[in-house]
């Protein structure tokens, strides 16, 4: 059936409907002000990061000591490149929203500013590289199932958001505003981990399976500290002030210890709560309270009724499934 072409005649008349809706509804609109850091040039700047901090096993092939310090030159050339403008704008946009600002205003040089902090965390990669070769080793130790270090690098999502977590949490510490938290959620839609930017990580850390995993904000995770997937480490309440307004700068997430496991779907929360070193969290437990290092936590097994079809139920059976 053809199309009817007296229908399309709508749609100037619905254009303006749409843009009308940007003087109504303006708080979700970024009109007629200074550039945003890019989303895809974000995404490019991690592709090259995870270049530098896995060589070999990414885009670039036939690396060998020989060239691999040009390949990482020119790299670290084009993230100077990259973050230093993305810095800038992201900085230059935080200013105007402090301000309360619509104009583009400069009353610093962004550009000054945001090549420092490009600097200081290019520094840092070294660094970066030494705490995820822990963690490559905890999960290689910590899954049976892995044949390899390779196989870690390749296919674990738990190291992929971790390694995006700890390059993210580098330009948090700066005070670098929205592109930590771009990078984060980039990972968080690729690996189906969600660990925010600000959130402290001792080395050694594994994720296994990983997803649904939630890491908040100000929560703060020891050595050697494992988890499995579903598990959230979340606040328990948002303190509002006397305006009604959240209260943002407090510690809202648990504080989990050297050495604990957590199992999965099991939900930590709240700020006080400290998970002592050694412990063990049970899959499905919800746990608001701290608790003793060398403490074991697991929900008490239900009372199960096993059956055949057409006979009389039997009596409660502790641990066993029901048919």
């Amino acid at each position: 059936m053809a199309s009817d072409f007296r229908l399309k005649e709508q749609l100037p008349e619905l254009t303006e409907r749409i843009v009308d809706t940007y003087t109504q509804v303006g708080s979700i609109n970024h009109l007629g002000h200074c550039p945003l850091p890019k989303h895809e040039v974000i995404v490019s700047a991690i592709d090259d990061l995870m270049d530098i901090i896995f060589p070999g096993y990414r885009r670039r092939e036939g690396l060998h000591i020989g060239n691999v310090t040009y390949h990482v030159g020119d790299l670290i050339d084009g993230l100077h490149d990259k973050l230093t403008t993305q810095i800038a704008r992201a900085l230059r946009h935080e200013e105007r929203l402090q301000r309360n600002r619509n104009e583009c205003v400069e009353p610093v040089d962004y550009e000054a500013q945001g090549q420092k902090l490009a600097i200081a965390f290019l520094q840092k990669l070294p660094a970066v590289r030494e705490v995820l070769a822990t963690d490559v080793e905890a999960a290689y130790e910590g899954d049976p199932a892995c044949k390899s270090r390779d196989e870690v690098i390749f296919c674990y999502p738990g190291l992929e958001a971790i390694a995006i977590h700890r390059l993210a949490h580098e330009l948090y510490k700066l005070g670098v505003p929205f592109v930590p938290r771009m990078m984060s959620e980039h990972s968080h839609r690729r690996t189906g981990i969600d660990i925010h930017p600000g959130a402290r990580i001792g080395n050694h850390f594994f994720i296994d399976h990983g997803t649904g995993v939630v890491i908040g904000e100000t929560c703060e995770i020891g050595n050697e500290v494992k988890i499995y997937q579903g598990v959230t480490l979340g606040a328990l309440s948002f303190p509002k002030d006397e305006e009604g307004n959240l209260v943002r700068e407090t510690k809202r997430h648990p504080t989990i210890e050297d050495r604990v496991v957590i199992y999965a779907n099991a939900t930590v929360l709240g700020g006080a709560t400290v998970v002592g070193h050694d412990s063990v969290i049970g899959s499905n437990v919800w746990l608001t309270s701290s608790i003793e290092p060398n403490t074991t936590v697991v929900m008490e097994k239900p009372n199960l009724r096993v059956r055949q079809s057409g006979t009389v139920p039997a009596a409660p059976a502790k641990g066993t499934a029901t048919a």
